[in-house]
């Protein structure tokens, strides 16, 4: 994937759903039933277990056009191992030797920053947008704040966002915002109770492309 694809991805999308499970073949189910309701844009932590056989997997199934990425990629081994299991794009926490190694490999990265100096960082290592995280309930005015200093950079926002804070920080112009637990809810660990729900609530909500 093309940086440029992975931006046009986040501009129509709006959304990343955040996969994290203990249960690999749970987790496996999560992306697809994602995939197939028009969530489309899936991060698969590789903190979830056997995360790797998960993209492996989810790949094979949905073919090598899937917007399927890698998240907690956190050094440069983790971004070669996720390269070699399909991920379309990574996603790390924090500006580290993965941001450059996932450039070198041809990969599209959202990196993890949250203060002024680790933005430029990310932005100055070559990150195709920044991951705002952790942002929590202060998101909006973090964001506007960082808007200001950073008027060019696509920013998406992460952590403790639910629909309503996703829908507020998309008008306030995040690019696009990442979603775990508010969306997948217990999905990924093997209770897939109310997800087609949640999925439906965010696209109700305008946050996800309908």
């Amino acid at each position: 994937m093309h940086p440029s694809d992975l931006l046009f991805a986040l501009t129509t999308r709006r959304l990343v759903a955040i996969v994290r499970g203990q249960d690999a073949d749970a987790a496996l189910d999560t992306v697809l039933t994602l995939v197939r309701r028009g969530i489309d844009l899936v991060e698969v932590s590789l903190s979830g277990t056997d995360a790797l056989r998960v993209i492996e997997k989810a790949r094979a199934v949905l073919g090598p056009e899937a917007l399927l990425g890698a998240g907690t990629v956190l050094t440069a081994r983790d971004a070669r191992h996720a390269a070699d299991a399909g991920a379309a794009f990574t996603v790390t926490p924090g500006v580290t030797e993965a941001v450059a190694e996932s450039r070198a490999l041809g990969l599209p990265v959202l990196a993890g920053a949250l203060t002024p100096t680790e933005v430029a960082s990310a932005v100055a290592q070559g990150a195709t947008a920044v991951k705002l995280f952790p942002v929590g309930p202060g998101a909006v005015e973090w964001l506007r704040a960082l808007r200001g200093p950073f008027p060019q950079v696509p920013f998406v926002p992460v952590g403790g966002i639910d629909a309503l804070m996703a829908r507020a920080v998309l008008a306030a112009g995040a690019l696009a915002v990442g979603v775990g637990s508010p969306l997948v809810g217990n999905a990924a660990d093997g209770d897939p109770t109310g997800l087609h729900d949640r999925i439906a609530m965010f696209r109700s909500l305008g946050v996800a492309a309908s």
